[in-house]
């Protein structure tokens, strides 16, 4: 019974990687996990960057203001 089990999983696991699809879906996922990776980075630091400035913006009218 184990054995059965144990090879009915081993040949869908050499179907599953053997498949052209499920690799292009791996691909195409590992991709678009970098993508996002990449955006979210750089949504940081643009965040950061425009932070800065509308800081300093308000402090050049306050300064204008007194």
């Amino acid at each position: 019974m184990r054995t059965t089990t144990m090879l009915k999983k081993c040949t869908a696991l050499r179907r599953f990687w053997s498949d052209r699809k499920a690799a292009s879906a791996i691909e195409y996922g590992l991709i678009a996990a970098l993508i996002a990776l990449v955006i979210a980075a750089a949504s940081t630091n643009l965040g950061t960057q425009i932070g800065g400035l509308f800081n300093s913006i308000a402090t050049k009218l306050s300064n204008y203001a007194t």
